[in-house]
Order: C-alpha cells, then sequence, then structure tokens
C-alpha cells in the first residue's frame, strides 16, 4: 500500500512538472517576442533621434544659407548702383571732353613751321661754335698732350729712378746679409730617421711580442676552456649519477647495496644474484633488512667461481654470496642441473640459473643493475673529478700568467708606438727645418739674378726718359703760345644759345599743343573703355541677383520643409516613446511571469525527485522483504524435507501452512551475516577482470620508457658534446674576426682622426661567447677614453671607422649609406670622403651614398636626384661628374 501511494505521488509529481514545463514555453516565447518589439522600437527611436537632429541640422544650414543669399544680393545691389553713379559721370566727361576737342583751334601747321625756322637758326649757331671749338680743342689738346706727355716722362724717369734705387740697396743688402748654412738642419734631419728607424725597429719586436703574448693566452684560455667544460660535464653527470644511485623508500635506512662494491663488469652479475633483495637494510630496523646467517660454501665445480671472493660486501650477505658462483654463459645450463639446494650460478652477461629451475636471462630489464653500474661509472667520476680540479686550477694560474703577459706587451707596444709618434714628428720638424733653409737660398739665389738684370736693364731705361723729359719741355713751351681763339668763340656761344632758346621755345609750343590734342583722345578712349566695362559689371550684377534670387527662393522654401521635419518627428518620436513604453511593460509582464513559471517548475521538478526518491525507497524496501519471504520460505522448505528424512515421512504443508511458517520463522541471524558480507563486497570494490592485461601493458611500458630514458641520456651526451664543439668554434671564428676587426678599426681610427690610437676590447667576462664589447679611443691631443667621454663628432667618427672595420673584414660588391655625414662638419666630410675613396680602392666596392651635403656630393663619381618638372610627375636625373668636369674644361 505504501509503495503504491509512493508511485502514485511520484507520478503526480512528474505530471506536475511536465505541465510546468508545457506552461513555461509559450511565456518563453512571448518573452522573446516582447524582447524582439522593444528592440525593434529602440532602434527606431534611435533613427528618429538621429532623423531629428539631422533636421534641426538642415533648418540651421538653410538659415545660414538664406543670410548668405541675402548679404549676396546687398552686396551686388550696392555694385548696381556704383555703377551706375560711374557710368552717368563717365558719360557727363566724356560728352564735355568731345565738347572741348570740337572747340579747340588748328595751330599744329604754323607751330611746326616756327619751330623749324628757330631750329634751322640754331643749327647755324651750333656749327659756328663747334667749328670754333673745334679749332680751340685742337689747341688745348695740343697743349694738354705736351703736358701729359711730360707728366708722363717724368714720372717715368722717377719710377725708373726710384726701381734703380731699390735695386741697387737690395743688392747690397743681399750681399752684406750672412750666408744661410743647413748643415745643422741636415744632421738634426738624419739623427731623427736614425730614432726614428729605431723607434719602428722596437715597434715591429714589441708588436710580435704582443701577437705572441696573445697567442699564447689564446692557447691558454682555450685550456681553461676545455678543462673547467670537461670538469663542469663529469661534475653534473656526478651529481645525476649521485640522484640515480639513492635508494628508493628504505625509511631512512641505508639499503645493502651502499655497503656492496663489486669487481668492474660484475654489476650485471651482482644484481641477477640479488636482484631488489640488494634495496633492503643491514640495519634489524629496517622494514626489509639482511640479518646474516651462518657461511656454509657448497661444493662448486671447476668452472664456476664464487661469487663472494669477487665482490666486497657485509657480513650479514655472506651466506647468500657463498651459495652464488659465476660461470660462462654457456656452462650455466649445464651446470644447473646438478647445483645443491639454494644454490645460484650467474654469468657475467647478467645470467641466472637457480637450483630450483628457475632461469633469468640478461635481457630481463633489472633496476638493480643499472644502480650498479651507475655506482661504478660514479666512482670513476670521483676520481676524475679529483684530478680535473687541480688541472682547472693549475690552467686558470696558467692562464692569469698569459694575459699579465699579454698586458705587460701590450703596454710595451704603446710606449714603442708613443716612441715612433714622437721620432716621427720630430723627423718631420726636422725636415721642415731643413726644407726651410733649402727654399730661403734658392730664393735668395733667384732674387739676386732677377735683380741684376733688372739693374742692367733701369740705366738703359733712366738715361732714355731723361731724354724724353728734355723734349717734352720744349713741346710745351711752344704749344702755349696765344692764338686769340678765346674770345671769338666766346661770342659765337652766346649767338649759339640765343638761337637754341628760340628754337626750344618754339619746339615746347608745339609739344603741348600735340600732347594735349593725344590726351583729350586717350581720355575720350579710355572713358569709352571704362563706360563699357561699368555696364559689364552692371549686367553681370543683374545676373547674379537674378540667381540669387531663385536660390532664395528654393532655400526658403527647403526651410520651409526642414522647419517641418522636426515637428513630424518629435511627433512620431512621441508616438514611438508611448509604445516603447507599452513594449517595456509587456517585457516585464511576461518576464515576471516567465520568473513565476519557471520557480513553479523548479517546485515541480523538487517534489518529483523527492517523490520518485521516496518511491524507490519503498521498492528497495519491497524488494528486501520479498527477498527476506523467499529466504524464508527455502529455510521452512529444507527443515520440512530433513523433518521428513528424519521421520520417514513425508510432509506435505499446503501454501497457507509455508505462509504461516515463514512468517513464524526469526531470520535476524542470516540476515546480518547477510548484510555484513555485502558490507565487505562494497568494500572490496568492483572485481577489476583486465588486472593481468593490464599488467603486462604496464611492464611493456616501463620497459619502453627504460629504453627512451637510454636513448634521451645518450641524446644528452651527444646534444652536450655538440655544444661544446660548437662553442669551441665559435670561440675560435669570434677571436679570429675580433683580431681581424680590430686591426682595421685601429688603422680607421688614425686615418680618420689623422693621429691618434683606438682599441676594442672583449670585457666582463673571460668568455669571448658572454663578454661585451668595450671602445677605447685616444685621438689626437687627448687621452685615452671610452667612448661615451667623446664628442658627438668624434663618436660619430669613432662609430664610422668600426663600421667600416667590420665592412672590411667581409666586404661586398655594393655599400648602401644613408645620412652617414649627417653629423660631421666640413672638415670631417672630407676625411669621409677620403675614406670612401680608399674603400673603393682597397675593397672595389662601389659605395651608394643618401645625402644632403653639397661637399659630399662633390666628391662622388655620379649624381642621382629626383626632380618633378611638371605638377606630379617627378624624374629621376642622373649626372656624370667626371664627364661634366671634362665638358667645363672644353
Amino acid at each position: 500500500m505504501e509503495l503504491e501511494q509512493a508511485v502514485r505521488g511520484a507520478a503526480v509529481a512528474a505530471t506536475a512538472a511536465l505541465e510546468a514545463e508545457a506552461a513555461i514555453r509559450p511565456l518563453r516565447d512571448q518573452d522573446a517576442a516582447a524582447s524582439a518589439v522593444l528592440g525593434r522600437l529602440a532602434l527606431e527611436k534611435d533613427r528618429l533621434d538621429r532623423d531629428l537632429e539631422q533636421a534641426q541640422i538642415e533648418v540651421k544650414r538653410l538659415t545660414v544659407e538664406l543670410e548668405r543669399l541675402a548679404e549676396d544680393d546687398t552686396r551686388e545691389s550696392a555694385r548696381l548702383d556704383d555703377a551706375a553713379g560711374a557710368l552717368a559721370r563717365l558719360d557727363a566727361e566724356a560728352e564735355a571732353l568731345r565738347t572741348e576737342i570740337d572747340a579747340a583751334p588748328e595751330r599744329a601747321p604754323s607751330l611746326e613751321a616756327a619751330a623749324e625756322a628757330a631750329g634751322a637758326a640754331s643749327a647755324q649757331a651750333d656749327g659756328e661754335v663747334e667749328r670754333l671749338a673745334a679749332r680751340l680743342a685742337a689747341v688745348d689738346a695740343e697743349e694738354r698732350a705736351a703736358a701729359g706727355r711730360l707728366a708722363e716722362a717724368e714720372a717715368r724717369l722717377a719710377r725708373a729712378q726710384a726701381a734703380l734705387a731699390q735695386t741697387l740697396a737690395e743688392l747690397e743688402g743681399l750681399d752684406s746679409a750672412p750666408a744661410i748654412v743647413g748643415d745643422d738642419a741636415a744632421a738634426s734631419l738624419n739623427a731623427a730617421l736614425e730614432a726614428l728607424s729605431s723607434a719602428r725597429t722596437e715597434m715591429d719586436t714589441a708588436e710580435a711580442g704582443r701577437g705572441a703574448a696573445q697567442a699564447e693566452e689564446a692557447r691558454a684560455r682555450e685550456a681553461v676552456r676545455s678543462t673547467q667544460d670537461e670538469l663542469a660535464s663529469a661534475a653534473a653527470e656526478a651529481r645525476a649519477l649521485a640522484s640515480l644511485t639513492t635508494a628508493p623508500g628504505g625509511g631512512g635506512f641505508a639499503p645493502a647495496l651502499d655497503g656492496i662494491a663489486p669487481h668492474p663488469g660484475l654489476e650485471a652479475a651482482l644484481a641477477a644474484a640479488l636482484g631488489d633483495e640488494l634495496d633492503a637494510g643491514l640495519d634489524p630496523r629496517a622494514p626489509a633488512f639482511w640479518a646474516g646467517a651462518q657461511v656454509v660454501s657448497p661444493a662448486w665445480p671447476k668452472e664456476a667461481v664464487p661469487l663472494a671472493e669477487l665482490v666486497a660486501a657485509p657480513a650479514q650477505l655472506a651466506a647468500r654470496l657463498a651459495y652464488t658462483a659465476v660461470v660462462e654463459a654457456k656452462d650455466g645450463p649445464r651446470l644447473q642441473a646438478d647445483l645443491p639446494p639454494g644454490a645460484s650460478l650467474v654469468s657475467h652477461q647478467g645470467d641466472l640459473w637457480r637450483w630450483d629451475g628457475y632461469t633469468a636471462m640478461a635481457e630481463a630489464p633489472r633496476p638493480a643493475q643499472a644502480r650498479l653500474e651507475h655506482r661504478a661509472r660514479l666512482a670513476a667520476l670521483e676520481t676524475q673529478l679529483a684530478t680535473l680540479a687541480p688541472a682547472a686550477q693549475d690552467a686558470a694560474r696558467a692562464h692569469g700568467k698569459t694575459v699579465t703577459a699579454a698586458e705587460a706587451a701590450e703596454v710595451r707596444l704603446r710606449a714603442a708606438r708613443g716612441a715612433v709618434s714622437a721620432a716621427e714628428a720630430a723627423a718631420a720638424e726636422a725636415r721642415e727645418t731643413l726644407e726651410t733653409h733649402q727654399r730661403e737660398l734658392d730664393r735668395r739665389d733667384t732674387r739676386a739674378g732677377w735683380l741684376a738684370e733688372a739693374r742692367q736693364r733701369l740705366e738703359p731705361e733712366t738715361r732714355e726718359a731723361q731724354g724724353g723729359v728734355a723734349f717734352c719741355q720744349a713741346e710745351l713751351a711752344k704749344a702755349r703760345l696765344d692764338h686769340g681763339l678765346d674770345a671769338h668763340l666766346q661770342t659765337a656761344r652766346a649767338a649759339g644759345a640765343t638761337a637754341r632758346e628760340a628754337a626750344s621755345r618754339a619746339r615746347l609750343e608745339l609739344d603741348a599743343e600735340l600732347r594735349e590734342r593725344a590726351g583729350r583722345e586717350r581720355r575720350l578712349a579710355a572713358l569709352i573703355a571704362e563706360s563699357k566695362e561699368w555696364r559689364a559689371r552692371s549686367e553681370a550684377a543683374t545676373h547674379r541677383r537674378q540667381d540669387l534670387g531663385r536660390a532664395r527662393d528654393a532655400a526658403t522654401a527647403a526651410l520651409a520643409v526642414a522647419e517641418q521635419a522636426p515637428v513630424r518627428a518629435e511627433d512620431r518620436r512621441a508616438a514611438l516613446l508611448d509604445q516603447l513604453a507599452a513594449a517595456e511593460a509587456r517585457k516585464a509582464q511576461a518576464l515576471d511571469a516567465l520568473t513565476l513559471a519557471e520557480t513553479r517548475r523548479g517546485e515541480a521538478d523538487r517534489t518529483a525527485r523527492a517523490a520518485e526518491g521516496r518511491a524507490a525507497d519503498a521498492r528497495e524496501a519491497r524488494a528486501a522483504l520479498d527477498a527476506r519471504l523467499e529466504a524464508a520460505q527455502e529455510r521452512l522448505a529444507e527443515q520440512v524435507r530433513a523433518l521428513a528424512e528424519s521421520d520417514g515421512a513425508t510432509a506435505d504443508l499446503e501454501p497457507g501452512d509455508s505462509d504461516i511458517a515463514a512468517n513464524d520463522c526469526e531470520p535476524g541471524a542470516a540476515e546480518a551475516a547477510l548484510a555484513a558480507l555485502e558490507r565487505e563486497r562494497d568494500t572490496m570494490g568492483a572485481v577489476n577482470l583486465r588486472a593481468e592485461e593490464e599488467a603486462g601493458e604496464l611492464a611493456a611500458r616501463v620497459a619502453d620508457l627504460a629504453a627512451e630514458r637510454a636513448d634521451l641520456a645518450g641524446a644528452l651526451g651527444k646534444l652536450r658534446q655538440g655544444v661544446g664543439e660548437l662553442n669551441a668554434e665559435a670561440r675560435t671564428r669570434l677571436l679570429a674576426a675580433f683580431d681581424v676587426i680590430h686591426g682595421h678599426f685601429r688603422d680607421l681610427f688614425v686615418t680618420l682622426f689623422q693621429g691618434g690610437q683606438a682599441e676594442l676590447r672583449l670585457v666582463e667576462s673571460e668568455d669571448p661567447l658572454e663578454a661585451g664589447l668595450e671602445i677605447l679611443a685616444c685621438p689626437p691631443g687627448k687621452r685615452m677614453a671610452v667612448m661615451s667621454l667623446m664628442s658627438g663628432g668624434e663618436q660619430a667618427l669613432t662609430a664610422m671607422a668600426l663600421i667600416f672595420a667590420v665592412f672590411l673584414s667581409n666586404p661586398a660588391p655594393v655599400c648602401v649609406l644613408d645620412e652617414a655625414d649627417a653629423p660631421l662638419d666640413d672638415a670631417n666630410v672630407e676625411r669621409f670622403c677620403d675614406l670612401l675613396a680608399a674603400m673603393r680602392a682597397r675593397a672595389a666596392t662601389r659605395f651608394i651614398v643618401i645625402t644632403h651635403n653639397a661637399l659630399t656630393m662633390s666628391r662622388m663619381d655620379r649624381l642621382y636626384g629626383v626632380t618633378m618638372r611638371e605638377a606630379g610627375v617627378s624624374q629621376l636625373v642622373s649626372v656624370d661628374l667626371r664627364q661634366a668636369e671634362s665638358m667645363a674644361a672644353t
């Protein structure tokens, strides 16, 4: 009865849950529809807001447009008024001017005749004046010429006398000056050249010593690196083996394996004999330990060697080792049958033959064998480390000595270079002194010869000049005689002036008349042209006013339409807001109804689950009762059969009697035992029917992992060896490249700075692969310092020297330089261009220089540029400077 009620309640609850779920679906559809309507109305509202804003903007634009059109109409109306006033004024002025032209008399013919007569009289008077002036001018010219010739002759005489006196004075000065002797300068030059040769010899010796010291330091550094790499590799392998040889587990007790020392090569045999038992401890407190036993050595055949004789082990393992012997792999199967109980045979390869017939070949995995091999390798590595550590220290000390020697050689080389620079400066100074003395001597000889020639030339010139002065004085006295031409010339000039004034007045009157008539005609033409221009302006203004009127009408109509658009938009917006409020209300109602329905469905689901749980409990209780009834009936039947067998009679019981007997039986003890067995079964869990297969799969997986681990260990060793070889090769190549670049850098620095010295150093690490680069530079006249302490131009030149040094170590056929000369001044640009020319000849490289510096452009072979002769059309222009220079020269 209780079960039926529970099942009925569960069915009712499930039906209620289904009805709640069915009621949710239309509510969800209503909520989705309300959301869609609300979204559509929101989008429509946004669109109306944008339309309203656009309509307001259009109203403002049209209002501004109408204001502008009104201003333009006012301006054009003013222009029409101006044109009307100007046309009236011009027409009145033109009419007055025509009247004046018509009323003016014709005086031009009489004025032209008077001007011609006055001109003829003036020409006749001017001819007389010119004739007399020409005669007087000829006389005056002759006198002036005579005076000029006399002055010139006197000046020539004075110059000749002065030049002769200066020549004689210089000759006397040259004769009285002490002779210039250059013997001391020549001796100084020879001594300086000898000192320079000696300094260069010492510098070559120092460079050779520095090279040898650097080579020795490189070899020592390589030895240190090799020893340290070998030491680090051995230490890393020893640490790894130490971690691998640590016995797992043991509760902190040392395994017996730690006290065993087999002979080399017996690791596999010992692992085959003892196996995982090597992990057992020697302390009795350990979970698994060796306690030891009485040693009774069995009789071994002659082919067998007792393992105890080949292994040093604790006493606790003596009995086990006494019953194990080492044989050859081929003899093991034959001798296995004769083994006494407890005895075992092993081979060097790790094969095992036991007295009870158990055989394990060497191919079977044995972790203990790997640990024994690791222990043997660890012992060898410890011996190697004990040898490598002192060797590494000795190599480091030797490297330190080579570094000190290299630094000392570097110091000696710097001193030698300084001495060479000083000797070169002294030699240059002595050579300059000697050359100065020689030039002065040559100059004196040349000057003396020239003065002698000048004396020979000036003495005759002086005598000739004295004769010329006397002749010119006689000519001047003759030319100064009075001929009476001055008075006649004054009279002719007065008559000519009167005739010219009359002719000038006549021409002025004629010109005034002609200018007045021409001016009136030009003014009339100008007034006509200006009238035409003003009429054209008036017509244009009229057309513009008509256009403006049409545009104003169109803008007014558009404004009226645009002003109605915001009103219509506001009406639509108000209606839309009402619809939006209604949609939001429907959305809220649908959401509330959906929430209530989901709440009811949840309650119905919980009620259904609770009812289903009660029904399940009732069914389980019913099943338990049925089982108990069936068990009681079976026990009753067994008891009846037992009674029948014991009494010799057959008991026929009715079903009703069986039910009564079952109800009267008490099965408490049997049920308690059954419940206990069931709990034990549940505690054990489910039976794994694939345990054996899984064990085999795991064993294969372990074997694969062991093989992969061995492969990885081998690959790791090869990788470390390869990395070491690559590092060694990289160090060698880096140092070689560094030496080459260092040499180029020093030479290019001296070339760019015209002196000084510079160095590249590897700093912050002894390993070149990890070291940094430091640039030390010493321009002429300064001390050696790092690059960061130099000026901007010096830094640019130093960086340029380094870049070209790297380029020279591996030249390319083409090199592009983009604004490389930008931070340089003109002097340094010259050096930069000289360096490019030298690099081109040295490396056969074509340089493409992008620059804005005119000096750099002038030193190039060919120029390329881009010009724009027409708007938007670029053209590439190329100029061969060598060809241009040759064309300019011709």
